[in-house]
């Protein structure tokens, strides 16, 4: 008998995971999912991995309401959260070994690799400094401003930066504007809608030259209990990289964003990333950025 309930177990598993990929063939019920709430509604940085949740989901024809939380979360919080099954169901973030260890990752990076391109914002009054930058030893001279909980902070340590840390992004840019540490390196992705929201009249500078950029993936994350969310996401995910809808969204979304920035006219210093996982699929050029895969180290 024991045996007999183990397998209808698995056999209503396996049946409750083919409802979902099977998607359009099904008349399911509505699947509530639940992504951070951020801080703006109207945050430019959260339109796209929204836009590509609901295009994979699409994809998978299940029936699904994709709304924000209740409350306010930002990345540290709604990952402690995650790993509870709290308040959020799917989050997106850079990926490192100890959240893959916590979470499930969907290990397609959803950005093809743009959040680990970085841009630096500097107080206008430091554009001197940058000025005799000349190599990566130059660049390490200086102080970045990072996140205390952010995997960049300890893949700049690991490169040799001398990092100085901060609670969350916003009093980064304070930090900055008040000329404590030398730059904050944003990722391409979100420097310009992080620009717009703090205004025009202050004193920050967009350094116009440079750039780093270290191997690295921005993945969509489940709570490791929640392996059919995962499946789902998945296959939604690979059949937009199949049917190219997942390109063109890329494309429509970033390529505006990296001719303003001048992403190809830049000098780009490559470094280390110690903490990217193994599994990480950096051999499938398709999942990622051409030209961060081909910026060499200077």
């Amino acid at each position: 008998m024991k045996r007999f309930n183990q397998l209808k177990k698995a056999v209503l598993t396996a049946f409750a995971l083919c409802l979902f990929i099977l998607g359009p063939t099904v008349d399911a019920a509505t699947w509530t999912i639940t992504y951070p709430r951020p801080i703006d509604d109207s945050d430019a940085r959260t339109q796209y991995p929204i836009a590509l949740l609901k295009l994979a989901l699409d994809k998978t024809g299940v029936n699904y309401e994709l709304r924000p939380s209740d409350r306010i979360l930002l990345t540290g919080k709604a990952m402690r959260q995650l790993r509870e099954n709290r308040e959020v169901n799917v989050v997106w973030s850079m990926t490192d070994s100890q959240r893959e260890k916590e979470l499930t990752p969907i290990r397609i990076p959803i950005a093809k690799g743009l959040i680990g391109l970085r841009v630096f914002v500097i107080n206008q009054s430091k554009k001197a400094k940058f000025d005799g930058v000349l190599s990566l030893n130059d660049m390490r001279k200086l102080v970045p401003v990072q996140g205390e909980e952010w995997p960049d902070t300890k893949i700049l340590q690991a490169n040799g930066f001398n990092v100085f840390t901060v609670p969350e992004f916003r009093e980064a840019y304070d930090m900055i504007k008040q000329g404590k540490g030398d730059f904050f390196p944003r990722s391409v992705m979100e420097v310009n809608a992080e620009l717009e929201a703090q205004g025009r009249r202050n004193n920050l500078y967009l350094e116009p030259a440079m750039a780093l950029y270290y191997p690295t993936a921005m993945y969509y994350f489940v709570s490791s209990s929640n392996k059919t969310l995962a499946n789902l996401i998945e296959t939604g995910l690979n059949r937009a990289i199949e049917d190219g809808s997942f390109d063109a969204l890329f494309e429509s979304t970033y390529a505006p964003i990296l001719a303003s920035l001048r992403v190809n006219e830049r000098k780009i210093y490559t470094l280390e990333n110690p903490l990217l996982p193994i599994e990480t699929p950096l051999t499938n050029s398709a999942l990622w950025y051409k030209r961060t895969m081909d910026a060499s180290k200077k």
